[in-house]
């Protein structure tokens, strides 16, 4: 049941160093499409303040997260919820939203259910962080271009997105940061807008 990915393997530090950085100091972070679990064993792991809750809508894959989980025995670690973007969220609050290689092996219905769905979920100044290969302003490494061709041509509704364009389907998240990672990834932060009312509380703090 247990499966695993060289890559998930080799990106799970990197990609934590980021989330210890931008992620809240505790509370529940939605893992969107965890694939194997390998991320959310070591994320779980890595950020013991944090309650991780793994999704997938794959039957496998969150067999695969189950089969880590129980492996792992992390108490911080959620049993996996099917969980498919484009349609009803099955979670109603998260204090942040992590989702890693989707955008580029699903079509842009799945990219713009993603914006819509983290927006609903996540409190004002939450943040969403997603990860994989992008384009920004049209230039990307050519690595990336060759993965992009390889992706078309198993299904054209794929491919490297352009981050500019992912802005503008944002439901009104921010991009606030762009964190370069190895084998030319991107870890892009954004954040869910913070209504006038937290800024005025903010201030008196």
């Amino acid at each position: 049941m247990k499966q695993h990915a060289p890559a998930a393997e080799r990106n799970a530090a990197p990609i934590l160093e980021v989330l210890r950085r931008v992620l809240p100091a505790r509370g529940l972070v939605l893992e969107i499409a965890g694939g194997t679990g390998q991320h959310a064993v070591h994320f779980a792991r890595g950020l013991p303040a944090i309650d991780w809750q793994p999704s997938d809508p794959d039957p496998a894959a969150r067999a695969s997260i189950a089969a880590w989980r129980d492996e792992a025995g992390l108490p911080n670690l959620r049993a996996p919820i099917a969980l498919d973007v484009i349609a009803a969220w099955p979670i109603a609050r998260a204090d942040a939203v992590v989702c890693i290689n989707m955008l580029h092996i699903s079509p842009w219905a799945a990219a713009e259910a993603l914006f819509a769905g983290a927006a609903r979920v996540l409190p004002p100044g939450g943040v969403l962080v997603t990860y994989g290969p992008y384009r920004i302003d049209g230039a990307t490494a050519p690595s990336n271009e060759a993965f992009e061709r390889s992706l078309r041509s198993r299904d054209p509704a794929w491919g490297v997105r352009e981050v500019r364009e992912l802005e503008r389907i944002s439901a009104g998240l921010a991009l606030v940061e762009i964190v370069p990672m190895p084998a030319n990834n991107c870890a892009l932060v954004w954040s869910a807008p913070v209504s006038s009312r937290a800024r005025t509380g903010s201030a008196r703090a």
